[in-house]
């Protein structure tokens, strides 16, 4: 307590604010839009480049070939039998993969996951930067858990849905929904720090990049959304 009833605290804050000054009027605003600029055109080139660095596969309609016609021809040389899909995939999606296709209805436990050969989902967006593909839990893409149990991931991405760089991206993704960013295989560094891959779900991820032409999106229904509920 110092004389007069005035505390070193009181002091000290005394201080600070004669030193501030007073604030006066309204702050000026802070310029945002250097965070949505952009790099310029989408590279798809690029894209495909930094997917295989990743060691992912990446197959494209170069020969005229459906989203359809690709996934059959994935499925028939990966030699497998079962898949997971999500809900909300296209009806040749499912036709494309066989008998053994298993819809997620959310009740299926990672066990069950790791039962099947491969999972098939759509994508929100992928960046040609960083070669990196977003989930987000959409009709088409499901809950976050069926892309990281199964050992195969199948993931059609349209090139209407590449972004040049990871700005964009954020700009265009929804913030509140839950956001799986898939780089490659799964992988991971022991404390030497040499790279191990697919220690967990998926070892392997191939990638079917196609025009929107080759795989148009089907009209929405009234009333119906083409996200799926957010589960984890």
């Amino acid at each position: 307590m110092t004389s007069g009833g005035v505390t070193a605290r009181d002091e000290v804050l005394g201080r600070v604010r004669a030193a501030l000054g007073e604030l006066r009027g309204t702050l000026p605003g802070v310029p945002r839009s250097y965070h949505g600029a952009g790099a310029g055109p989408v590279d798809l080139d690029l894209l495909v480049d930094r997917l295989r660095d990743y060691h992912a596969l990446v197959r494209t309609n170069g020969d005229g070939h459906t989203v359809a016609g690709l996934l059959a021809d994935a499925v028939r040389e990966r030699g497998a039998r079962s898949f997971v899909v999500p809900a909300g995939v296209p009806p040749a999606w499912l036709e494309a993969l066989g008998s053994g296709v298993l819809v997620d209805d959310g009740t299926l436990t990672p066990v069950d996951l790791d039962a099947v050969d491969g999972v098939v989902t759509g994508c929100a967006l992928a960046i040609a930067e960083t070669g990196t593909i977003v989930l987000d839990a959409s009709a088409d893409q499901g809950r976050r858990l069926l892309s990281l149990v199964p050992d195969y991931h199948l993931c059609v991405v349209r090139e209407e849905d590449v972004v040049a760089t990871v700005p964009d991206a954020v700009a265009r993704l929804d913030p509140t929904r839950p956001l799986t960013w898939i780089s490659g295989p799964s992988a991971t560094s022991d404390i030497e720090l040499e790279r191990v891959e697919g220690v967990h779900g998926p070892r392997t991820l191939e990638v079917i990049l196609v025009p929107a032409a080759a795989d148009p999106r089907p009209p929405s229904t009234p009333g119906q959304s083409s996200e799926a509920p957010v589960q984890s």
